[in-house]
């Protein structure tokens, strides 16, 4: 079997070299005669193939259009041929007969290649079998594909070659090119709802001297002019709320950051975030806000809220449940951490359940751990996971009547998180102390702990007001909302490892 396997890759193999070289030779003839493709700088294009099949009521038999796109297939009928084009709105027929254009055209046109990219003006009509199509009266060679596309019916199955010729993915894969220009909707959405409600859009800084605002570990990189070690930055939080106290009042940035941690389906490196600081409110205005959002982006790109994601419907117009971690775990477990009194009675449960957890964890480190490992695959439809220890929440507000606990929430949809958000922090002597705490931990061998930073607590020091702010991951809101399994799907160019045949 594995010997049929090889002969068979050697045949395919055989095939495409034979194909690349008549490809070649047939730019050769095009070089040789003056007509090489890749001297032509430009094409005038007065439509695109949506536009003409929308509208096809409004084209006059008389009115020429101008179209440019690649040939993705063709079918020779001796005397004309009819051929599929591609664009960036999606394909339109287009019909060549020999009487239609001139002899060279035609000859020309004969020797086209499935992948070529050409320009074209003719007369749009309707074929007998209804398709809208153009009838050709002129066309030219704009550029020569060299390499052969995958086999129609095959298509490109292989999801490594797709993430790492995402070019190639696009070309043979409508639905791929779907994906992203729903992905750029969803985005463009969110600034929408954001900027009609009064907040501003900021950029701050992608290199930091202090990597803060999350727990994870940071990449590294050095300035040479300063001489200094400078991080990649992993949140955009500590920046914003700067703004908050110089008195902006709404702000949010849209932008990448970046985590050197693993790589899954749900993880890249570098991902693209959402933050956003709303003076004068507290965690439960994030929670509407959040709410209200989603459901927004949901109604205007995709027209509707009742989503379907692998087989699992998810109503995001149905309110969204709001519960705490401490009752979560009690609902799955029954475990009640709030009767929970020493760190020892929490590890000795945390053992009978086999957590593993290490030296430095205390009583809110092991109620997360109990909440990643039984409750987390759980949330399937929305819900705001609330209250979370302060020990895993070094940025948020103490709840006053249970300081164990911190003014703080995680959206879960489909065990996923979707946002992170929290009554945040504004006193400047707590902050300082929870960033102490933070750096113990990064003593202790902790590389995702917080590490100190005296100019936010300065910022503090002048006065931030009583603030809420709300992160949300873009790439997971997109999967969502795109019905997509993994992020590298909804990323155009995830993170690989260089492939070792290159």
């Amino acid at each position: 079997m594995s010997e049929q396997k090889n002969i068979l890759e050697s045949n395919i193999s055989e095939n495409i070299s034979d194909i690349i070289k008549i490809k070649r030779e047939k730019l050769a003839s095009l070089q040789e005669t003056n007509n090489d493709p890749f001297e032509i700088s430009k094409y005038d294009v007065s439509h695109l193939s949506l536009e003409i099949i929308n509208n096809f009521e409004k084209f006059s038999e008389e009115q020429i259009v101008s179209v440019a796109g690649r040939i993705m297939s063709r079918r020779d009928m001796g005397k004309a041929s009819f051929c599929d084009l591609h664009d960036s709105q999606g394909k339109i027929q287009i019909y060549i007969k020999k009487d239609n254009v001139s002899e060279e055209e035609y000859q020309s046109f004969k020797k086209f290649d499935i992948g070529d990219i050409v320009g074209l003006k003719g007369h749009v009509f309707k074929t007998k079998k209804g398709e809208i199509s153009i009838s050709v009266c002129q066309i030219i060679l704009l550029s020569k594909s060299l390499l052969p596309l995958p086999e129609k019916f095959h298509g490109l199955k292989d999801t490594d070659l797709r993430y790492r010729q995402r070019y190639l993915d696009l070309i043979v894969n409508s639905d791929v090119k779907n994906t992203f220009i729903k992905r750029s909707q969803i985005i463009k959405e969110i600034r929408n709802y954001l900027d009609n409600n009064g907040f501003i859009e900021v950029e701050t800084p992608v290199l930091q001297t202090i990597a803060g605002g999350a727990a994870a570990r940071p990449f590294i990189t050095h300035h040479n002019t300063l001489n200094i070690d400078m991080y990649l930055r992993i949140a955009l939080e500590l920046h914003l709320k700067r703004l908050i106290v110089g008195g902006f009042d709404k702000v949010y940035e849209i932008g990448r950051v970046f985590r050197n941690e693993g790589i899954s389906v749900r993880h890249n490196p570098e991902f693209t975030l959402l933050e956003l600081y709303q003076a004068y409110t507290d965690y439960y205005g994030m929670m509407d806000l959040t709410e209200n959002l989603i459901r927004s982006v949901a109604q205007n790109v995709l027209g509707t809220t009742v989503i379907n994601y692998n087989n699992i419907t998810i109503d995001l117009c149905k309110p969204f449940r709001r519960v705490s971690m401490v009752d979560l775990v009690k609902e799955h477990v029954d475990i009640d951490f709030n009767k929970i009194s020493s760190l020892d009675e929490a590890k000795s449960l945390a053992k009978e359940h086999d957590i593993e957890f290490e030296a430095h964890h205390l009583k809110g480190d092991i109620l997360n751990l109990f909440f990643e490992k039984y409750v987390e695959d759980k949330l399937i439809q929305p819900t705001f996971v609330m209250n979370q220890p302060v020990e895993i929440s070094p940025l948020a507000k103490k709840i006053p009547s249970n300081p164990e606990y911190t003014q703080r929430f995680e959206l879960f949809i489909v065990a996923r998180e979707h946002a992170n958000a929290f009554s945040e922090l504004n006193d400047p002597i707590d902050q300082k102390q929870r960033f102490l705490s933070q750096v113990k931990l990064r003593s202790c061998g902790d590389e995702t702990a917080n590490m100190m930073d005296e100019d936010f607590i300065n910022a503090l020091e002048y006065g931030m007001p009583p603030t809420g702010g709300l992160g949300i991951g873009i790439d997971r809101l997109v999967m969502l909302l795109t019905n997509s399994s993994s992020i590298r799907d909804v990323l155009l160019f995830p993170t690989m490892k260089p492939n070792s045949k290159n």
